[in-house]
């Protein structure tokens, strides 16, 4: 495992060096015009990400709302109870398809998200936008004389320096290549592969929760199983690295309790974008589960103060992301 994380640990820190360099040469090459706001912001955030816990464990937005979906085997216990007692023949019960009868889907050991969550793909694709934004490589056009909402400027590629992942270099060489753009909402739907235009097909990225969990194989937080689920095998990828998913629900409890501000403009970014998408992924409630009453009726609170805001107006205050307020009214209105 050791060798493991020290050779993953490597590979992300090449990757790290790599997109940062060609995003140098970019900027040489225009004459210093990117040296806006905005390309300042997006150093400081790949620093951030920079200065982890250890370089093994730096995690992208798509991996962790994936994290904090995989199913704990307590939760997924009950859940399978309670979806069987709905739907189970005559004479059979809950109870006979406990934890520990080799029937249950819950007494393996658990690697997967949710069946019944139909969100987190969509959720997923928001955060592949949101996360080249924070890196600078998307913006939304320019408004123009007369001002557009959100929901209908264009996504335009900023930047086409690799990011060293392969799932954000896919979505973003699409974005580069389409024209006319679209706009948030279109590529959210288009990346999902929720279009009925059959020549819009190609835009969709497959397997995208198999592609991460193997990232996140990589890095040394899950590992690779085959499971029998009663007529048929899945792979799923348990967790090996409790540490890291332990660290994740802190920083996302935290953040609406004890370190709470009350204003989203003083939140880290990238810390509110993963508030906002686990909640479109439907994931959210996994990381306040554990919370005590008080604790949990006080962080559903403000997490409902942060879906009330107006995503129309608080992109119009300083040193605001424009992509990452376009994705939360994607999702919230």
């Amino acid at each position: 495992m050791t060798s493991l994380t020290q050779r993953s640990s490597g590979l992300v820190q090449r990757r790290t060096e790599a997109s940062r360099n060609a995003a140098d040469k970019e900027r040489a090459a225009g004459g210093g015009a990117g040296s806006s706001e905005d390309d300042a912001q997006s150093r400081r955030d790949e620093q951030d990400d920079d200065k982890g816990d250890s370089k093994e464990t730096r995690l992208t937005l798509m991996e962790e709302v994936l994290l904090l979906g995989l199913k704990d085997r307590e939760t997924e216990s009950c859940s399978v109870a309670q979806a069987w007692s709905a739907v189970a023949p005559s004479g059979l019960t809950a109870t006979s398809l406990s934890p520990g009868s080799s029937d249950s889907p819950a007494s393996a050991s658990l690697g997967y998200t949710s069946f019944w969550n139909d969100c987190i793909s969509s959720g997923l694709r928001g955060c592949m936008l949101i996360e080249l934004a924070l890196r600078g490589r998307l913006q939304l056009e320019a408004c123009g004389m007369r001002r557009k909402s959100l929901l209908t400027r264009k996504v335009i590629c900023k930047s086409d320096a690799p990011t060293g992942d392969v799932l954000l270099d896919e979505a973003l060489k699409h974005v580069k290549e389409t024209q006319p753009p679209e706009t948030v909402q279109n590529w959210i739907e288009l990346l999902s592969g929720e279009t009925w235009n059959p020549l819009k097909l190609h835009y969709q990225l497959r397997n995208v929760r198999e592609r991460l969990a193997k990232n996140l194989v990589e890095k040394g937080v899950l590992t690779t199983e085959k499971q029998n689920f009663l007529l048929f095998d899945m792979t799923t990828h348990p967790l090996t690295n409790n540490n890291i998913k332990q660290r994740l629900i802190k920083k996302v409890q935290e953040a609406v309790l004890d370190k709470w501000v009350n204003d989203p403009h003083r939140m880290d970014r990238r810390l509110l974008a993963l508030i906002y998408l686990a909640h479109a992924s439907d994931v959210l409630e996994n990381a306040f589960a554990p919370l005590l009453d008080e604790q949990y009726d006080l962080a559903t609170k403000r997490v409902r103060q942060l879906l009330d805001l107006d995503p129309e107006v608080e992109c119009l205050k300083a040193n605001t992301n424009e992509v990452l307020w376009a994705v939360v009214a994607a999702f919230t209105k």
